[in-house]
């Protein structure tokens, strides 16, 4: 069976890590975590839109030979990392396209007052490595840029409740 790379896009807090552990799990993929990435290599050097930009543009252009090679060499990969900009679908595009890798992008369509509901609950838990204040809620997604047919992605819809296909 040839290597997928299993994409993840949705606002913060739509549930990307989650979905992305479970595609991981059920398809004996390797997963990488942005996040977890970006805290262990950079404690408390993250505090802005550009501070984040930075940082996972170092990040992806690190990863970007390993994930290729893990796809050229038959292994599929989960990237939980937002392909949520055009920017961003363009650099995972470029990894499928350059190993000859199918690919999956999940879009999870869920609404915006339960994106924020989620993020007030994670925050309060104090388990994720990020939390994001309403006002960066709002700033973040006004990058969001929904994925849609023209771009050729092979995209698979999920609401708040599933895969919606």
């Amino acid at each position: 069976m040839p290597a997928v790379l299993f994409l993840v896009c949705g606002k913060i807090a739509s549930g990307k890590s989650t979905l992305a552990g479970s595609l991981a799990a059920g398809r004996n993929a390797v997963l990488f975590n942005e996040d977890d990435w970006l805290s262990r290599l950079y404690p408390g050097e993250i505090s802005s839109i550009e501070d984040y930009a930075r940082y996972t543009a170092r990040l992806r252009n690190a990863l970007t030979p390993h994930i290729c090679a893990l796809l050229l060499s038959g292994v599929s990969v989960v990237l939980d990392f937002p392909a949520n900009t055009l920017n961003s679908r363009k650099w995972a595009r470029s990894l499928f396209e350059e190993a000859g890798a199918a690919h999956e992008l999940h879009f999870l369509d869920v609404p915006d007052e339960i994106c924020r509901a989620r993020l007030r609950a994670r925050n309060a838990e104090g388990m994720h490595p990020f939390a994001p204040s309403e006002a960066e809620y709002e700033e973040i997604t006004r990058h969001f840029v929904p994925p849609v047919e023209a771009e050729g992605f092979d995209i698979f819809r999920h609401g708040a409740s599933g895969c919606i296909k």
